[in-house]
């Protein structure tokens, strides 16, 4: 094929035997491989580095919001898969939104925090995987909470794009539903009322006695007691249902992972409510085209119907189980594939796409983790866009996620907002075994991008023969509707979707896809944020090396010893 982009990140793999941590910030990056280098898992570095994250990249990731994760177990070589994501009041009610005037869910108000379940999450991991306390993996956290720590510049510039949404600001043009002024709680996620700039040196004493709590008294911290009500009241503030009861009920579940075997690998995702279902049909649809005997174009236009196709059907179907109408290993079978596969024309885009389009991305944190023993840790933990809601617990440091605005009000879809349910979630870990062997552990985040990156670096890795760096180096492709529509809305594009390009695809494969009806529109700069940044570590399982990859459109690294 042809690329342009050959080591745009001017990296080479990173490779190391004991242990290996990838993700997009170093000093979390570094953190993870502390608890590796003291005797800690990949369960135990999974979690130290998402708990500095929560720190250090605090517009895209915290303990108000939810998380996922994927770990294989060396000892027993089976992957197993924790939803650590929240439910919706039990107390919500669609009928209420549309009578407010909401013709979708809104994004920024109280209605939109569902439990977060981030704190729990990592608690379970830790019960089931790891090796070490709550309090042994929280402490590099607490002590950049206390102590500061110089921001880096990519997440600089996405704290500039929050600071109106933290502090309800007069330009900030979603409506105030809350029941009295707004508190200036935003400011503990800021420098005097501002975002920090690159290089300056934040600290949050709030947040660092958050995580204090959790270390010494666990997740029950902040489902019971008194962070538990002020989460509530603050909730309720802005709109929402929250209370003390649906806080007490939470629980993470452990799950067994969809998985579809693509050529001798076996892609591994958590189940719905996740998204993940969306890359595994995107790639049970593209299996029998042979992907790697074909042309860079007619690949290419192959995978983007096939994700088409995967994203009509994920989002129709995705909810949370209790309210499915199909299950999802039936959709993974031919009887429900091959009518859809038979769509595909070689010369022509699609030019009906029913169920809608994915919006743009939007920011989230994706680490993984392999130790010396063979296990490995797929991990993703989020607030969903940006910040989430915006709303801060006052005196905690917590942002509130806004995971409620992935339910829809047409009382007919399944995912429709109901009491205690979980919604469509895009945060998705991904896993590559074969023959029961890790080969790797890898993500994609970025909002809609995700099932769109792990389809890709499939490809990229295993149909392609990348490694993992020059696999997150290449350029992306990204379906996308308006920027402005929601999952599951009907009617708000035009036929066939636009198709974001990164700048590296060569100028004939862009001419043929715009030849067949793709709308190309190619994205550079700044506007390339939204393909998402990536993490791989790769297990040969035969010699036990470790190479690992970090997308260049991240601050982050893969850091091994």
């Amino acid at each position: 094929m042809t690329l342009k982009q050959d080591f745009v990140s001017r990296r080479s793999d990173v490779r190391s035997r004991r242990g290996m941590v990838a993700t997009s910030q170093p000093l979390a990056a570094q953190a993870g491989l502390r608890i590796l280098m003291a005797g800690g898992n990949a369960a135990d570095a999974a979690v130290a580095t998402a708990a500095v994250l929560n720190v250090v990249e605090p517009i895209s990731t915290g303990i108000g919001g939810d998380c996922f994760a994927l770990f294989y177990d060396a000892a027993t070589r089976r992957v197993a898969a924790l939803n650590g994501s929240g439910r919706t009041s039990r107390h919500a009610n669609p009928r209420e939104l549309v009578a407010t005037g909401y013709a979708t869910m809104p994004s920024f108000t109280g209605h939109a925090v569902s439990v977060p379940g981030t704190a729990a999450g990592w608690e379970d991991l830790l019960a089931r995987h790891g090796t070490m306390t709550l309090a042994d993996v929280l402490a590099p956290a607490i002590e950049y909470a206390s102590d500061g720590y110089p921001v880096s510049e990519w997440i600089a510039l996405g704290w500039q794009r929050q600071v109106s949404k933290l502090l309800r600001s007069p330009d900030w043009d979603t409506p105030d539903l809350s029941s009295g002024p707004p508190q200036p709680s935003g400011n503990e996620l800021l420098m005097g009322g501002r975002a920090p700039q690159p290089g300056e040196i934040i600290r949050m004493p709030e947040l660092a006695e958050t995580l204090r709590g959790i270390a010494a008294a666990g997740s029950e911290y902040i489902y019971r007691g008194d962070f538990a009500d002020k989460l509530a009241a603050h909730v309720q503030r802005y709109g929402g249902w929250l209370d003390r009861e649906d806080l007490a009920g939470h629980r993470s579940d452990w799950v067994v992972p969809l998985a579809f075997d693509y050529h001798g690998r076996r892609l591994h995702e958590c189940p719905p409510n996740g998204q993940g279902l969306a890359a595994l049909l995107a790639l049970a649809l593209a299996k029998p085209f042979q992907l790697a005997e074909l042309d860079e174009a007619d690949r290419v236009h192959v995978m983007i119907e096939c994700m088409r196709l995967g994203f009509t059907d994920a989002l129709r179907y995705i909810t949370d189980p209790a309210s499915a109408v199909v299950s999802p290993e039936h959709m993974l079978t031919e009887e429900w594939l091959a009518p859809r596969r038979d769509r595909i024309r070689m010369g022509q885009a699609a030019q009906d796409v029913p169920h809608g389009l994915p919006p743009a991305g939007t920011d989230t944190v994706y680490l993984c983790t392999a130790d010396e023993h063979g296990n490995g840790c797929s991990f993703i933990n989020s607030l969903y866009q940006g910040t989430g809601t915006g709303l801060v617990v006052p005196d905690t440091g917590v942002s509130l996620q806004n995971r409620g605005a992935g339910f829809v009000l047409d009382p007919d879809h399944p995912n429709v907002l109901r009491g205690g349910r979980r919604p469509y979630h895009t945060i998705i870990p991904g896993m590559v075994t074969a023959n029961s062997e890790l080969l790797a552990c890898m993500g994609v985040m970025g909002g809609y991008m995700q099932p769109q990156g792990h389809f890709q670096m499939m490809v990229r890795m295993y149909d392609e023969g990348l490694p993992p760096q020059r696999a997150l180096d290449a350029p992306r492709w990204q379906l996308a509707g308006p920027s402005s529509a929601q999952p599951n809305s009907v009617g708000a594009h035009r036929p066939g979707g636009r198709v974001l390009l990164e700048p590296g695809f060569a100028p004939e494969v862009m001419r043929s896809l715009q030849d067949r009806g793709h709308r190309i529109e190619v994205r550079q700069g700044l506007d390339r944020g939204g393909f998402g940044g990536g993490q791989i570590i790769a297990r040969n399982p035969e010699t036990g090396v470790l190479t690992g990859g970090s997308d260049p459109r991240k601050d982050g690294c893969a850091i091994g010893w």
